[in-house]
């Protein structure tokens, strides 16, 4: 028969044997074979990158990435789940160079690119057997030993056909831009990188004196960047505006930047169009431009009680301000103007600038930002960028050789010594650093290569609202507001482990061409290497073409491409489409389903929609579901430096992956963010899990003793108990609903369904038919009993399995498996659980949950009243909607032990409640008249009021000649009974419980005492629940009275043959019951 079932809650050592068994029998390759020929329900992984550990987040996502494919597979879906390994990019070259000791692109390209691509490619398996293992260990089933791999040529070559297309679509082109540049790599970013790196800083900005020329004047200019102000050369106006101006005095502008760093490279002084300015004579003795409305915060301080802060002087319009001249603050940035005879330090005309902050003037240096190089392009400024690619100062400045944040503090300290410093106030601001290495980045002009992801805007829009997002606020949200704001695509990296760029640039007269294929470039070049040479830096680099309009050489381009370009080309790279695999692909896109956290909006989930858009105009996935991060217990993110983060292979050698799976389904919205601690893995497990595992328990326990086999017998509904009907009828109504849920991947509502129905099952349908398993013989009812258990468990484990699937393989080999043969090899090879509709009774549900509202209510009443759940009670009166049947009265009367429950339509003579307003709620409201509603529901009947409120939803009473009503939650109610009773009510019903216990009552209470204090000694002493005993009292004549006067019902029940009193015997135990001391011994019978 079956396996005898553990007690033990600790399935860590179960699921590996479960796992082992998967892997003996090919169980997870068996699931796709055995749907071949079946509807295609795709699903794409998106790749983890071999060269870093799996982190506890990745346990979230690899449970949820998990389950719905399981589900999809036991619905009848072919589900192709291809594993795949993210290998290119920035963050494996880190890693070789840290391996190497090497430090930046110089010493890279000194050591040799090809042994430092070698090593590139030995780097990004390094955890790769880690990741198999944790795979393994979570349940995460995916083709692993087949998997798509960024780094192939194949894969690079689909690549390059789809660049092909994009530059033959005329949106492939080569830029020179203001980019985010990171100077550690050496390379610029994308947009959707740089959105990931932002941290809040707070760094000194500037307000800086720049002198007009000609006059012993100020303008007031703010930057956050000084190390630009070098580079500056020019100031910019409101064309708008009027001005005060004194002819013939001196003044300054005063400008505010947060990055001082800029100022070398300063060019121009821009203040808004939309704002008026001032010129003014401040209480610190000099003479200020800057902006009207910022005068106060800006020089409020310089006043005192006897002295303004300053005095406006004189006005005329902005216009006349255009090409005011000033003087540089370095002479480098005049002289770079001079050479390329340009005009340079003069005020100039713009609308970006805002009053928020600074003084309405800010610093103008094209080389380090997008506006400001607009402005440039506008006056034709000249070219200044005094920072080199490393991102440190050059020799135009006085501060060669450093970076531009160490630069910072000493541009203060220079302006401070010349008396052009106004002020370095702290700003706190969002600033970007490199996603990979943490380097603060730059914002840096220089060529590179785009997609004019702007050109298809309104397809990306169009396709991005065919998704089905959960949560539905992230893609109208995030994700939609990314799109309406979205820029071209930086694709081009200066690196070297990544996919080249496959365009081929003439050294002669330039012309450019896109290779799309090995074909199409063995074509080109005549060289027959074009088919066999491996597609990187340097191999690719060997191959050259002949230019067809000039003759000269053609070299590929020095650029690799954006890692994340190789993610999003996995639905047609991983199949080398189009060259191979076209009807496997086209079968396979778009995906029916993607899963990964939050922070893949802006990298994964738009690098699929961005080249899915541009190649194919749909959408790549059809439904995605978005992950939060896990925090830790008190919500703080987690990491080594904190001391916070967990270990994802010790949690799950601590919990078990199964407990650790339904902690993340049924913790939170998967969208939310989760809080992950021990505690509440363990509160779980015990909930559900361990009602489960103690349901399965009891069933082979009994079925054991009586060798019961449910093969030799059939589910006959008609001969079914009221409590077997209602518990298919649940079981059926719980497989609808999850069934439901899954399929529009509801996933905390499916857990919901799961947890009742197991509740139900164990603490309801259990516990009211212990006595049909105990029962000698195999009757009919017995039967029923059995069958109805085993229907329910093998049926809640199917519809389970794909959340759990490690406990419910192991319940199912058991339960299953061993008395059918013939049953699927696996529970992940059977269909989900089909409904029966016939099985459901709504109205027999529906009476049943009543039931269990008033025993909720009968328990509360019991506690509230002190009586042990032994000790009978002589009557319980109900108050509801309507009156149950006998059979239900019955069921109620034995698990509250009561002898009669009585249905009343009024119980008002038991209890009584009084009403109180709720003070915080009614008193904004009613204000004044917040005593008069005092008084009027302290004099209600409250018997009648809480019927009317119950009826009604609301309470009506009179105010000032007019009619209010009162809704539940701006009531206090307190419920009052009557000496000798107690009462507990909800939604609607109300049970008062008779607490008057008579001698008889009494004297049954120490028969229930006794019989479950042997019970307790059975279990002490470690007797089989099919063991005979002797029971032994000494030492209390009442005990004795009691186990005399019942000694057939005693012996009945703990299974005793004999009943010896006045003597001590066996297993002994002295206690103390209903206050009698008494010592009770248990012997078991040879």
């Amino acid at each position: 028969m079956y396996k005898k079932v553990s007690t033990n809650l600790n399935f860590v050592e179960r699921e590996k044997e479960t796992a082992q068994f998967w892997k003996d029998h090919d169980i997870f390759k068996k699931s796709i074979e055995t749907r071949e020929g079946d509807p295609v329900y795709t699903f794409y992984d998106g790749p983890p990158t071999a060269n870093g550990k799996p982190h506890i987040g990745h346990v979230l996502t690899r449970v949820i990435k998990d389950m719905i494919p399981r589900y999809r597979t036991m619905k009848g879906y072919m589900v192709p789940r291809k594993a795949g390994w993210d290998t290119h990019g920035l963050p494996v070259e880190l890693e070789v160079e840290k391996k190497l000791g090497l430090d930046g692109k110089e010493q890279i390209e000194e050591y040799g690119l090809d042994p430092f691509i070698t090593q590139c490619k030995e780097s990004v398996w390094k955890y790769k057997g880690m990741w198999e293992d944790f795979s393994k260990t979570v349940g995460f089933w995916a083709d692993m030993d087949n998997p798509y791999v960024t780094y192939n040529d194949n894969f690079i070559e689909s690549e390059w056909w789809a660049l092909k297309t994009i530059w033959d679509k005329g949106l492939l082109y080569k830029g020179f831009k203001i980019v985010p540049y990171c100077p550690r790599c050496g390379t610029p970013l994308s947009s959707h990188e740089v959105a990931q790196g932002y941290k809040a800083v707070k760094e000194r900005s500037a307000v800086v004196r720049f002198k007009v020329a000609g006059e012993d004047a100020y303008f007031l200019a703010w930057t956050t960047t000084p190390w630009t102000l070098p580079s500056n050369v020019a100031l910019c106006v409101n064309p708008e505006e009027t001005y005060f101006k004194v002819i013939g005095e001196d003044a300054y502008f005063l400008a505010w930047t947060t990055t001082p760093w800029t100022l070398p490279s300063n060019v121009a002084l821009c203040v808004n169009p939309d704002e008026t300015y001032c010129k003014v004579k401040a209480a610190d003795g000099y003479v200020y431009y800057m902006a009207k409305a910022l005068l106060d915060k800006v020089l409020g301080k310089l006043g005192t009680e006897e002295t303004p802060a300053y005095e406006i002087l004189e006005t005329y319009k902005g216009t006349d301000l255009e090409y005011k001249e000033y003087v540089p603050l370095y002479e480098g940035a005049a002289k770079s103007a001079e050479k390329q005879h340009k005009k340079a330090h003069f005020v100039t005309c713009a609308d970006y600038v805002t009053m928020s902050d600074g003084t309405g003037i800010v610093h103008i240096a094209p080389a380090f930002g997008e506006d400001d190089a607009q402005v440039g392009r506008k006056y034709d400024l000249p070219f200044v960028q005094f920072v080199d690619g490393k991102g440190n100062m050059t020799e135009d400045t006085p501060y060669a050789g450093l970076f531009v944040k160490d630069a910072d503090p000493k541009v203060l300290v220079d302006l401070d010594k010349e008396g052009l410093l106004f002020d370095a106030p702290k700003f706190e601001h969002d600033y970007p650093f490199c996603w990979r290495c943490d380097t603060p980045l730059i914002y840096y002009a220089r060529e590179s290569w785009f997609i004019k992801m702007t050109a298809v805007k309104d397809d990306l829009i169009r396709n991005n609202n065919t998704i089905n997002w959960i949560p539905k606020s992230i893609g109208k949200g995030r994700f939609g507001d990314w799109l309406n704001n979205i820029q071209d695509w930086g694709i081009s990296r200066n690196r070297y482990w990544g996919t080249p760029l496959n365009v081929w640039q003439c050294e002669g007269c330039g012309k450019m061409e896109c290779i799309g294929s090995r074909q199409e470039l063995e074509e080109k070049s005549g060289n027959p290497e074009a088919q066999t040479v491996e597609l990187h830096r340097p191999y690719i680099d060997a191959i050259t073409l002949t230019c067809p309009d000039c003759g000269k050489t053609m070299k590929r381009v020095p650029e690799v491409i954006d890692c994340w370009f190789d993610s999003g080309a996995m639905p047609f790279a991983q199949h080398h489409y189009p060259f191979e695999n076209k009807e496997l692909f086209e079968q396979q896109f778009p995906a029916q389903f993607i899963s990964e956290a939050v922070d893949q909006t802006r990298g994964w989930f738009y690098s699929l929609l961005a080249e899915s858009t541009l190649l194919f105009n749909k959408a790549p996935y059809k439904n995605v579901i978005v992950l939060g991060h896990v925090q830790d217990e008190n919500g703080q993110k987690m990491s080594k430096s904190k001391g916070n983060a967990v270990d994802p292979f010790d949690a799950l050698e601590q919990h078990g992956a199964d407990a650790i799976r339904w902690y993340f389904y049924s913790n939170s919205a998967p969208w939310l963010p989760n809080r992950f601690h021990a505690d509440a893995v363990t509160e779980g497990q015990r909930k559900f899990m361990g009602t489960l595992w103690n349901t399965y328990a009891f069933y082979v326990l009994y079925a054991n003793i009586d060798e019961f086999d449910p093969t030799k017998y059939s589910l006959e509904y008609d001969k079914l108990s009221v409590m077997d009907k209602w518990l298919l009828s649940r079981l059926n109504s719980c497989v609808k609903t999850v069934d439901d849920c899954l399929a529009n991947y509801k996933i905390p509502e499916t857990t919901k369904a799961l947890q009742a129905f197991v509740d139900d099952m164990s603490n309801w349908y259990v516990r009211r038919s212990r006595q049909r398993f105990w029962a000698k013989g195999m009757e009919q009812d017995k039967i029923n009993a059995y069958m109805t258990l085993y229907t329910a468990l093998v049926t809640f484990i199917k519809a389970s399995a794909p959340m759990i699937p490690f406990m419910t393989e192991d319940i199912y080999q058991n339960l299953v498996k061993s008395v059918n043969p013939d049953a699927p090899e696996s529970i992940h090879l059977c269909d989900f659980p089909a409904v029966d509709e016939a099985m459901i009774d709504e109205k027999l549900e529906q009476d049943m949950g009543e039931v269990l509202d008033i025993v909720v209510l009968g328990r509360a009443a019991r506690n509230a009243s002190g009586i042990k759940n032994r000790q009978p009670i002589g009557q319980m009166f109900v108050n509801g909607e309507a009156a149950l049947t006998d059979y239900y009265k019955q069921i109620i009367e034995g698990e509250l032990n009561v002898k009669d429950v009585i249905f009343k339509d009024d119980v008002s003579d038991l209890t009584d409640y009084t009403f109180k307003p709720q003070m915080r709620i009614l008193g904004p409201k009613y204000g004044k008249d917040l005593g008069k509603i005092r008084n009027i529901l302290a004099n209600l009947n409250g018997s009648a009021a809480k019927k009317e409120l119950d009826a009604n939803g609301f309470l009506t009473i009179e105010l000032n000649d007019g009619k209010i009503n009162l809704l539940p939650e701006e009531l206090l109610i307190d419920m009052s009974q009557k000496e000798g009773y107690v009462s507990q009510a909800d939604h609607g019903v109300t049970v008062v419980l008779d607490t008057n216990l008579t001698p008889a009552l009494l004297e049954e209470g120490f028969v229930r005492e006794i019989i479950s204090k042997v019970q307790t000694m059975r279990k002490e002493a470690g007797f089989e629940v099919t063991d005979h005993i002797t029971v032994y009292e000494e030492g209390n004549d009442k005990i004795k009275e009691v186990m005399t006067k019942y000694t057939d019902e005693i012996k009945n029940d703990v299974l005793a043959d004999d009943m010896c009193l006045d003597a001590e015997g066996g297993y002994s135990k002295e206690w103390d019951i209903n206050g009698e001391k008494v010592r009770l011994g248990v012997e078991k019978k040879m």
